[in-house]
């Protein structure tokens, strides 16, 4: 395949796998009519760009079980060169329709050469392009701190696909992938964010399901990455079987299922729970019907009611229904002298009113009584 509009269509529709800004319920993404995928993403400075996400390859030497673009799989295969896929970006950023890149890749030759051609594309925006905007490379599970080192030199944020939370789990649905030498990335990430040379930190993925892992598993390996190698994100992308693929039987896995491990990541990373404090069911797995900072909610009747007018900051987020923007909007309030009623808390917030059987307003109840539902009737939402 040689059209350069063909290559956008077909390399920009399967990086869609890779995730880089969204969530389930969360933000959008379009369809750009050219071709590819436009994401919002956020930057380390908190605005939010629209990114172009494509691949620079889908050929690849790896078969991995889940995968569209394992070797082998019968499927229409094309590979950019660098300079080719350079200025097609910048077309694009040109005309105002992108602003940033995210470029991932299936490896497509020996793995330094096709990191090396990642990187060469990164090297041209900033120094032939000049473009000062965002770049996310995802760096390929082989290569040496060379490149990674390197990639970081020309790139905003980096990544790395962990996939699975154990070595056990990567063999069931990668066997060629090496668990040990991927999660070695994190520690180099690591030592470039100490350096000062990783600017927008790095993030990883997760496909949750496909190798009988538990949620607990999956959590316990993002909190680690957050506490100890202070990721930017961790990515779940439930699995969905792909024709042509050794799991093409296997059943997809509820987006429920993700939505629920962001949710708990929101916990971790913004809540200040620890990973031990995550509510589970018996299998280890979340709750799909109800949110982890319900059920916790739920097994602590004795954190609550909160008076609205005193509780801390950390006391409020804890609460069904407050995040941290509410409660920064609570304690504005308090400061002016503001008398917050169950009124006043409805306005800050969509969410608010899930906070109010847990709450006192100056020693009074909103809602005189709430029935507790039980936490062992599973129903999964609609």
């Amino acid at each position: 395949m040689k059209d350069l509009e063909e290559k956008l269509v077909l390399l920009g529709s399967e990086a869609r796998f890779d995730l880089c800004g969204s969530c389930f319920g969360g933000e959008s993404r379009i369809r750009h009519p050219r071709g590819g995928w436009i994401y919002p993403v956020a930057l380390p400075d908190g605005r939010r760009v629209p990114v172009l996400k494509i691949l620079l390859s889908n050929e690849c030497i790896h078969n991995c079980f889940y995968c569209a673009n394992r070797a082998g799989r019968p499927s229409l295969r094309a590979t950019f060169v660098p300079e080719e896929l350079a200025r097609l970006f910048m077309n694009l950023y040109e005309r105002g329709l992108v602003q940033g890149l995210f470029l991932s890749s299936a490896v497509f030759r020996e793995p330094s050469r096709a990191m090396e051609d990642m990187i060469k594309v990164a090297e041209m925006l900033r120094s032939r392009y000049r473009f000062p905007g965002y770049i996310h490379l995802k760096v390929l599970p082989e290569v040496g701190f060379d490149f990674v080192e390197e990639a970081a030199k020309f790139a905003t944020r980096i990544s790395v696909n962990l996939e699975a939370p154990s070595l056990e789990h990567l063999k069931r649905i990668a066997p060629e992938k090496d668990f040990t030498r991927i999660f070695e990335k994190f520690f180099w990430f690591r030592e470039l964010q100490k350096r000062g040379e990783l600017r927008g930190g790095f993030t990883t993925q997760f496909v949750v399901g496909a190798a009988g892992e538990k949620d607990r598993e999956i959590l316990k390996v993002s909190a680690v990455l957050y506490r100890e190698f202070q990721a930017q994100r961790v990515y779940y992308s439930a699995f969905q079987p792909v024709v042509g693929t050794p799991l093409e039987d296997m059943p997809g896995v509820s987006t429920w299922r993700e939505h629920r491990l962001y949710q708990a990541d929101f916990l971790i990373r913004k809540y200040g729970f620890s990973f031990e404090e995550i509510p589970l069911r018996d299998d280890g797995n979340l709750f799909l019907s109800k949110d982890p900072k319900t059920v916790w909610a739920l097994r602590h009747p004795e954190y609550f009611p909160v008076e609205v007018h005193q509780a801390p900051y950390e006391v409020l987020i804890r609460v069904p229904g407050i995040g941290p923007e509410t409660a920064k909007n609570i304690l504005r309030l308090r400061r002016q002298g503001v008398h917050i009623t169950p009124e006043v808390l409805k306005k800050l917030g969509p969410s608010a009113t899930r906070a109010l059987p847990f709450l006192l307003f100056r020693g009074k109840k909103a809602v005189s009584s709430f029935s507790q539902p039980s936490l062992f009737t599973e129903e999964v939402p609609v």
